[in-house]
């Protein structure tokens, strides 16, 4: 077998102008995690069931997983770590910590990413909404009610 040529790829991530090489094959969520170290988007199930890896690509919420890097030229990409601007954390990273809308952090940056489109959509979602806009990002530890009450609370922070 031979191997693959790279590709030049230039995006936005987290609002600075990248360029690399990446191989055809390459995952977004992998060029993210080890081609930039940006290791908050979590590669769960490779699937895109859990919503572990969730990005926004240009603006909407989407699995990384199942994106592959040459397919981000030219795109904006926003992970978990460009939701804080420094050291202040977003009001939906603040409601998170404040109603305990994390255990053990594993699906954390897929709700907040998926939270933050829902919330640029639908700027005060009911909690059905709410319950339904997560429902594709898997929690095992929370339960999800602190995760909802969270939501509503950052939504009221920011109205």
């Amino acid at each position: 077998m031979t191997p693959r040529a790279a590709h030049t790829i230039r995006l936005t991530v987290n609002g600075e102008a990248i360029e690399r090489a990446v191989e055809p094959r390459q995952l977004l969520v992998d060029f993210l995690r080890e081609g930039l170290e940006l290791t908050g988007t979590h590669a769960g199930c490779e699937h895109g069931v859990c919503g572990a890896c969730t990005v926004l690509f240009n603006g909407k919420a989407q699995r990384s997983c199942l994106i592959f890097a040459v397919q981000a030229q030219g795109a904006e990409i926003v992970t978990i770590e460009g939701l804080a601007e420094g050291a202040r954390l977003h009001p939906l990273q603040a409601a998170f910590r404040e109603h305990h809308g994390l255990q053990c952090g594993f699906c954390t940056p897929g709700m907040l990413i998926t939270a933050y489109d829902l919330l640029q959509e639908n700027p005060r979602p009911s909690e059905a909404e709410v319950r339904v806009a997560i429902s594709g990002v898997l929690c095992r530890c929370t339960g999800y009610k602190q995760i909802v009450d969270a939501v509503l609370a950052a939504a009221e922070a920011m109205s």
